[in-house]
């Protein structure tokens, strides 16, 4: 973590995008309007596909063998050609994912003056936040988050978590520990799919040694949508994401080719994605794909997006089994550490950090 520490502080006075929407503009800053051609309305949208839907049910508890390997096939599919997918039956309980998400909406509607004590740096991220990357002037997305550390506890300080609402501390708790066993599950899914020992990706990611951290995303309303976004196209620069969207708002959208695709959630699900590490170590047989996130003018927006990473210190490279004289190694080695260093420099800018680890052939 010595390298994250250099950035200290932010380029900018920051500004808090709910403050600005609660303010009643009519008019975007213009810090916050994208080029015409990264606008949400000048970018083709396709409307009649979703990302797949897997239910887990076959493989936490049934005992069907014929099921189970369909299933297995579904989510290999799902991790070749689209790097998402929405997973039922997942073992995370709904009335958890509910308080949860209904807790940190109860915390963005709290005075500025009771969130500004968490406040944070790109130092850590830890904290209340409204931008990424240090890069002086530019383009902010429309919206504000909370990051905090869960895994590992040597990076947890829950003295930077908020102490209100009350039970944030404690539903934090018991969300984190749900959704780390569900990553654990998935991971060893993950191996299988390739080819792999189960436990070589967790192995590969540091056992039991890894990092779990938690990004929550507050999309306030905003007057001209069509202009901007909420978060700006990105793969994710970690292992794997669990998203927890909004119940009642739609906003993510996962490219497929030359289209976005809005993702429409259902009712008790949750969102899984693939981040760079993945592709990495398997040699890009499985994808990370680009995302990003629209906003409305009518409703604000929360989702939770937990965050699978290996070990900071680690080095990441193509698994050994899956690198042959007909497929190369596609990707150099490097620490998450060095690679999300990237991250905090620059903001999100599409594929660009793992397409720039790829190996000359």
């Amino acid at each position: 973590m010595k390298m994250m520490n250099c950035l200290q502080s932010w380029p900018e006075p920051i500004v808090r995008v709910q403050s600005l929407s609660d303010s009643g503009i009519h008019v975007l800053p213009d810090r916050y309007i994208r080029h015409p051609s990264d606008r949400p309305s000048f970018t083709p949208i396709s409307t009649h596909a979703n990302i797949p839907v897997i239910d887990l049910h076959s493989l936490l508890a049934a005992r069907d063998a014929r099921l189970r390997q369909a299933t297995l096939d579904r989510i290999s599919g799902a991790c070749r050609e689209w790097g998402f997918f929405q997973v039922v039956n997942h073992g995370v309980r709904p009335e958890l994912m509910k308080s949860i998400r209904q807790l940190w909406r109860d915390f963005f509607h709290l005075p500025l003056e009771a969130k500004q004590v968490y406040a944070n740096s790109p130092a850590t991220y830890e904290g209340y936040g409204s931008r990424l990357g240090v890069e002086k002037g530019a383009k902010l997305d429309w919206s504000d988050y909370f990051f905090l550390n869960y895994l590992p506890e040597s990076a947890r300080d829950e003295n930077k978590w908020p102490t209100t609402p009350e039970s944030c501390r404690e539903l934090v708790h018991e969300y984190s520990k749900a959704v780390v066993e569900l990553c654990g599950i998935l991971m060893k899914i993950l191996s299988v799919n390739l080819g792999l020992e189960e436990d070589h990706l967790q192995n590969a990611f540091g056992g039991d040694d890894v990092g779990a951290c938690l990004r929550v995303n507050y999309y306030p309303k905003c007057p001209q949508p069509d202009l901007t976004l909420g978060i700006s196209p990105h793969s994710d620069p970690g292992g794997m994401t669990i998203l927890l969207p909004d119940d009642d708002v739609s906003g993510l959208q996962v490219r497929k080719g030359e289209h976005w695709v809005t993702v429409e959630p259902i009712p008790d699900a949750l969102i899984v994605n693939l981040g760079d590490q993945i592709q990495v170590i398997s040699n890009a047989i499985y994808k990370s794909v680009e995302h990003r996130v629209i906003v409305n003018s009518i409703k604000e927006r929360v989702s939770l997006a937990y965050f699978y990473n290996p070990k900071g210190d680690l080095l990441i490279e193509p698994a050994k089994k899956l690198v042959s004289k007909d497929r190369p190694a596609s990707y150099s080695a490097m620490t998450f550490d060095q690679y999300r260093l990237f991250i905090r420099q620059s903001g999100l800018w599409g594929k660009s950090q793992v397409e720039s680890l790829k190996c000359s052939q």
